[in-house]
């Protein structure tokens, strides 16, 4: 009997192992605790891609129907994640991931208990026991607190988990905290309900937009996934580039930008687009470590880089009460800086070292390409037009999901059978859950906040070691973005820094908007920062190359990250935000020069080998041409000329001598 259900399950329900390589699946569990799932087979493995598919229809059905109140729909969504959670994630990974111990059917089936019982009883707790529950609610208030710690630190790890723990705590012994940093301290009772029945902790907003549009993004991606889009990208990079010097690592920048703003995991996107990539870098002379590196550079740019943007901006229109297209507008010329640079890199690197591109009998027809796999791309258009014109993120993800499928029809190749569509929809489910975990997790932080006024307390912390400096709150944020984002989903990372970080910048005078793309960008880069560097490391895994070496090199490869959140600080006219069209132009060319300086003296080439001095005027070129100022825009013009014609000249006597 048990053999039939698995050759059901084969059949009809296909893991994500048979849309990547053994290896591949083996790299990507090592870097990224998202997919490290328990690997379980027969009756039970059916059972819970038929759970994860539930989950999934039940998340179109609020696409298409609307959203149920908010106590009914975010507690279903978390009954859902955590019965899969603890079904399919050890508590270790050295206990047997082959079989569920008997302790997790326990969990499993106590979460969803604990989840329902809210649903249940929501209009009693609205009408008669708001702030005032009974003992039945602080026990599951208090075991719904320690199953969402649990489940998030088997998903994620203890980074985020460790953090809420240390919330709970400031929370109940505030009287004992130092300075600035006491509050009057709140009952065990007022912490349980204040994160169980409100929804101001763990039921709060991070958690509404995963169950609403966030989920719906991510199983968007699934489909988009199963149609064969993400080949379709590296195809199209190879036609535009490939042929060029270095073609390869531009192939690796550009594809890796396309799927990085869909696929929402910086981790996820270098295993799998680098699986390609890397092996072409290296086979035309790249050395190991500089290509897993850029594979990591841009796969973690991809988080900035709209339509979609780790599903971060869809939870930065919540906190910011604006439009999602609003900060999607805003944040496509930072994010096209970037790419930029680190484009100008590997182009200037192969140039150094003497890399050219592919043979050019192995570059497809762009032309070809668009005719038989372009309609691939329909339904990011889509998305992108339904949130032009006004649609809700929501409908907007339903319908470019639909508009997949039917996408998808057009080629007999591509076309869906109905088992990769319950494939989709299991594996969109399965990928959720790590962002729903760190959502309700990172609720209670956003609790502990609420409650105590933790936010308040940190911004006035670091404004006053700042010294009320804008530079120094700047240097400050910057570097608690990057500690604080060190190992976490991007969702994740942005809540907590929305909350933590945000608000100093806001306090001396930063347009809020770009207060939040700041602690983004930072959080983001975290994941290149050693020694964490979750990116980085899973480059050097795919590359073969040393960890900490690639992990330094694509810091360097981002460098224009570490610099563009300062431009938009400073000003915010390359965001598009109250400025005139000839100050976003000016603005957007002082950053384009600034940003080649900064590429150029990076790697020390240019027309020739570059001297140390000319690096280091470049480089101050590139600050020059980034601070805001005519007079800086002139020096570091002037400067950037006299270098030109240096490097032309140098060019032309090594021809000569040749």
């Amino acid at each position: 009997m048990e053999q039939k259900f698995d050759t059901l399950f084969k059949n009809i329900f296909k893991k994500k192992q048979d849309s990547m390589s053994d290896e591949l699946a083996e790299k990507l569990a090592q870097y990224d605790s998202e997919s490290r799932f328990r690997n379980l087979g027969g009756f039970l493995a059916l059972f819970i891609s038929l759970v994860a598919i539930s989950f999934s229809i039940f998340q179109l059905n609020t696409g298409f129907r609307g959203v149920l109140l908010p106590q009914i729909q975010r507690p279903i969504h978390l009954a859902f994640a955590m019965f899969l959670i603890y079904l399919l994630y050890p508590a270790s990974q050295k206990k047997n991931t082959s079989t569920v111990p008997w302790y997790d059917y326990l969990l499993a089936i106590f979460s969803v208990v604990v989840w329902m019982y809210l649903v249940r009883e929501y209009r009693l707790i609205m009408t008669w026991r708001a702030g005032a529950p009974n003992a039945l609610d602080l026990f599951f208030g208090a075991a719904a607190i320690f199953l969402v710690l649990e489940a998030t630190r088997r998903v994620i790890g203890f980074a985020i988990t460790g953090v809420a723990i240390v919330a709970l705590i400031y929370s109940y012994f505030g009287p004992y905290m130092p300075g600035i940093f006491a509050h009057r301290g709140f009952s065990i009772e007022r912490i349980i309900n204040h994160m169980y029945m409100t929804t101001e902790g763990i039921i709060g907003i991070p958690i509404g937009v995963s169950a609403t549009f966030v989920f719906l993004f991510i199983l968007f991606g699934a489909f988009l996934n199963k149609t064969g889009l993400g080949q379709f990208f590296i195809d199209f990079a190879i036609a535009l580039s490939g042929h060029t010097v270095g073609g390869p690592a531009k192939v690796a920048v550009m594809s890796s930008a396309m799927m990085g703003s869909i696929s929402g995991s910086s981790v996820a996107n270098v295993v799998t687009t680098g699986s390609f990539t890397i092996p072409l870098m290296k086979s035309i002379g790249y050395r190991k470590d500089f290509a897993g590196a850029v594979e990591a550079a841009a796969s973690t740019g991809g988080q900035v880089l709209p339509p979609v943007m780790g599903a971060a901006a869809f939870i930065m229109a919540e906190f910011l009460g604006i439009s999602y297209i609003r900060i999607a507008i805003s944040s496509v010329i930072p994010a096209l800086l970037y790419f930029l640079s680190v484009g100008i890199m590997v182009h200037y690197e192969a140039a150094r070292t003497g890399l050219k591109g592919l043979p050019i009998e192995q570059i497809p027809k762009a032309g070809k390409l668009i005719r038989e796999r372009g309609f691939l791309v329909v339904p990011i258009f889509a998305l992108v037009y339904m949130l032009v014109n006004g649609y809700t993120p929501l409908r907007a993800a339903f319908v470019s999901i639909i508009v997949s499928i039917v996408a998808a029809m057009f080629k007999r190749e591509t076309r869906l059978s109905i088992g990769d569509i319950l494939d989709a929809l299991d594996n969109g489910a399965r990928s959720a859950l790590g962002v729903v975990a760190a959502c309700a997790t990172a609720g209670i932080v956003v609790g502990t906040v609420t409650l105590t006024g933790l936010g308040l307390k940190m911004a006035n912390a670091i404004v006053g070691l700042a010294g009320g400096s804008v530079i120094l709150t700047l240097i400050f944020t910057m570097i608690a973005s990057i500690i604080l984002g060190a190992g976490l989903p991007t969702t994740a990372k942005y809540i907590i820094l929305a909350v933590m970080a945000a608000p100093a910048l806001i306090r001396i005078g930063i347009h809020p908007l770009a207060a939040h793309l700041f602690i983004l960008y930072f959080g983001i880069i975290a994941d290149l920062t050693p020694p964490v560097a979750l990116a980085a490391y899973a480059g050097a895994g795919v590359s073969g190359g040393n960890a900490m070496k690639t992990g330094f090199i694509a810091m360097r490869l981002a460098l224009a990250g570490f610099i563009i959140p300062y431009i938009f600080a400073y000003n915010p006219s390359i965001l598009l935000i109250e400025t005139t069209f000839i100050e976003a132009i000016v603005i957007i060319m002082t950053s384009l020069v600034g940003v080649y300086a900064l590429a150029v003296g990076v790697i020390g080439f240019w027309n020739a080998r570059l001297m140390i001095i000319e690096r280091i005027f470049l480089l101050l070129c590139a600050f020059g041409m980034i601070w805001p100022g005519v007079r800086t825009d002139i020096f570091a013009l002037i400067v950037l000329t006299v270098i030109y014609f240096l490097q032309k000249r140098r060019s032309t006597i090594s021809k000569d001598k040749i």
